[in-house]
């Protein structure tokens, strides 16, 4: 149940990371929406402040990976 949970916050926080037009835009709404879902997850343990600091962390990776695929960095050719 756990891991369920935790994939899809996950893939939530990454595809909302996608949303804005700028590289910070991109950055801040994955680490909102990680920090949200990473509270939300971690008040279920009881540690809401550690699972929104990694939320945040994973979130902001998710918003970087998000914009660097946008510009093409991670293109095939």
């Amino acid at each position: 149940m756990k891991i369920t949970t935790v994939t899809a916050a996950f893939a939530c926080v990454v595809l909302l990371a996608g949303c804005g037009s700028t590289t910070t835009s991109r950055v801040a709404t994955g680490t909102g929406m990680g920090a949200a879902t990473g509270a939300a997850i971690g008040s279920f343990s009881g540690n809401a402040g550690r699972g929104a600091l990694i939320g945040a962390g994973v979130g902001a990776l998710g918003g970087v990976l998000v914009d660097e695929h946008q510009r093409g960095s991670f293109s095939n050719n």
